[in-house]
């Protein structure tokens, strides 16, 4: 009997919170009278301004303007004049209604965008026809006030499938920075989106905020970003080598802050933005110069003899070099007397180490680079190249520095286990003698070369070079850009490297067209073999010699000697930094309108 009435009682109760239930979703409860009424909800995401770039004085090189996707519902779009909607949109009727088709396909019900990156006149006009259906959302796009500096700034792209999956953050319709400035910190640009849930009738007409708002959440702004950039010294490093294959870095020595980051040919960033983005980026992509590819850390070069001050460093570290030692020079094809020809400057011999870099002697490095690899305290030839090998590493040659730019490139130093491979273990110096001089196997991105030069400046360390020097809602950047790093060669072996490169440009060395009275610009000219035409130009150097503010590399693509055109170059480049002003207008013009051959793009052009 008792549980005969414990089963009543429960029926009963039951019975009583459905009742109740009913009446307070019929009666009481607003949200469930909205959907009764034949109203919908619709989810707009609100989608955050990306953060600003500025470079190092305040300057805007990224900026965001307003701009609008127009989105439609396929089931609430009724019979519309389609002319008028391309005439005012700017688009032709064909590529609407293409549109519109695959918007039904992927879904009656969902948003689909059927225009992308509207002017905000263009919405206004939209707006005021009023298109069941239809909705704009609100965007950003890229503006570049300076149009430069393309490859270092990077540019914004639509989210492919591959990294909607990978990353949960992103939606079909979301963009991303691809590359340079834009991708390296995209977490930080991109801001946080919200979203506004509005509720519209069955004709697509909104009908007000779903619950007064309160579900909706605002979108976060993107963090401006300051980077190292000189946009003045940038300007004109790309003014320089307007024609030009090859790159500029420039490097403050005493903060690893990049200054100039120039990969020429480059592109204006405005080409990537906007409905003509798809367009230019396969224009851009088809060049046979590959104006997209930033050779300043994707390029891997021969260093050529910019190569020998490192030589010197590593012999003056194993005790095999003493910067008063001789070595003798015949400047001909057999400049080298042991069995292999080693082609020279016309200079005077015998040379030490200071008019050995001044003159850029390649016996004297070869003489050296050989007493390194036969250095009698290890077992073998393998051992000492390996040591050596450890040497050039340590400067950062290949490897990746840890920089924040992305796309960095190794480089290549080889080992001793890949010359056992090739020829079988029967190899010694001479085998190797084209590593003397930066050739053979070497290969380093400008960038390293740029880092390099900082070391010397530094007399010893170097931090990792970065391109953002603040991030606005951060005390600091990364710590690990405050670390100093320390190759493997002492602090006292530097002298001598650096009263070298100052006699190179100030004492009539290779190097005298990069002079300039009063800066002390220390430096060392290269010239490295090319397969496809002429010789590389390339040239580092930094300046003042005491408490140096800016270390450069320039490399040209056959640009022949290293005094011909990248010596120049870096020239310019330092005496503007320092002093703010050209006092050789003639070089610069003589510079920009320097013509170079370069047969191997030129053929690729062709073939295609």
């Amino acid at each position: 009997m008792d549980r005969v009435k414990i089963l009543r009682a429960t029926v009963v109760a039951v019975t009583i919170v459905i009742v109740l239930r009913l009446f307070y979703i019929q009666v009481i409860d607003e949200r469930y009278k909205a959907h009764a009424d034949n109203n919908v909800l619709r989810y707009m995401v609100q989608y955050p301004p990306r953060g600003e770039v500025y470079d190092r004085n305040g300057a805007f090189l990224v900026q965001s303007k307003e701009a609008y996707d127009l989105m439609a519902v396929p089931r609430e779009i009724k019979p519309f004049d389609t002319v008028a909607m391309s005439r005012i949109l700017g688009i032709p009727v064909e590529r609407i209604r293409k549109e519109l088709l695959k918007a039904n396909l992927f879904s009656r019900r969902r948003p689909s965008a059927i225009a992308k990156l509207l002017p905000k006149e263009v919405k206004l006009r939209f707006e005021e026809h009023g298109f069941p259906g239809f909705y704009t959302v609100y965007r950003t796009v890229r503006s570049y006030p300076t149009k430069m500096a393309g490859n270092l700034l990077g540019y914004v792209g639509e989210v492919n499938e591959k990294i909607v999956e990978r990353n949960p953050y992103y939606r079909s319709g979301d963009y991303i920075g691809m590359s340079g400035i834009e991708q390296a910190y995209e977490e930080v640009l991109r801001g946080v989106k919200g979203v506004k849930i509005d509720m519209v009738d069955v004709h697509g007409i909104p009908k007000g905020s779903y619950m007064g708002g309160i579900y909706d959440t605002m979108p976060s702004p993107g963090v401006a970003i300051t980077c190292t950039i000189d946009g003045r010294l940038q300007a004109l490093a790309e003014e320089l080598m307007q024609n030009k294959v090859g790159s500029v870095v420039a490097i403050e020595p005493a903060t690893g802050e990049i200054l100039v980051m120039v990969s020429s040919p480059g592109y204006d960033p405005d080409e990537l933005v906007g409905r003509e983005r798809g367009n230019n980026y396969m224009k851009l992509l088809g060049d046979p110069r590959r104006p997209l590819f930033n050779r300043a850390v994707m390029s891997s070069y021969p260093p050529g003899s910019t190569f020998k001050v490192l030589q010197g460093l590593i012999g003056m570290q194993e005790g095999t070099l003493v910067p008063s030692q001789t070595h003798p020079c015949y400047g001909g094809p057999k400049a080298y007397p042991f069995g292999r020809g080693m082609a020279c400057h016309s200079h005077s011999s015998p040379r030490d180490l200071y008019g050995a870099i001044a003159t850029s002697c390649n016996p004297y490095f070869c003489y050296e680079f050989r007493n390194i690899l036969e250095n009698k305290k290890y077992e073998d030839i393998g051992e000492a190249f390996d040591v050596w090998a450890d040497y050039v590493r340590s400067f950062g040659y290949g490897r990746k520095l840890g920089s924040d730019f992305t796309g960095e490139l190794n480089g290549n130093v080889p080992s001793a286990e890949f010359y056992d491979k090739r020829y079988k273990g029967r190899w010694n110096g001479l085998t190797v003698l084209s590593l003397a001089i930066g050739q053979g196997e070497l290969g380093c991105t400008p960038l390293q070369m740029a880092n390099m030069v900082a070391t010397i400046a530094n007399r010893g360390y170097y931090y990792i070079p970065h391109v953002v020097k603040r991030i606005h809602d951060r005390d600091s950047i990364d710590s690990r850009f405050y670390e100093r790093h320390y190759p493997k060669v002492d602090a006292r072996y530097f002298d001598p490297i650096v009263e070298g490169m100052y006699q190179a440009v100030n004492g009539g060395g290779t190097g005298w067209v990069a002079a300039v009275p009063g800066l002390e610009i220390c430096g060392k000219t290269g010239t490295a073999q090319n397969p496809h035409g002429s010789d590389h130009s390339t040239f580092f150097c930094f300046a003042p010699r005491n408490n140096p503010r800016i270390a450069v590399s320039v490399y040209v693509e056959n640009g022949r000697f290293g005094a011909t055109i990248a010596a120049p170059i870096a020239s310019l480049v330092t005496e503007y930094y320092l002093t703010d002003t050209i006092t050789r207008p003639e070089m610069v013009e003589r510079v920009k309108n320097m013509q170079i051959a370069y047969p191997y793009y030129d053929r690729q052009r062709k073939d295609r």
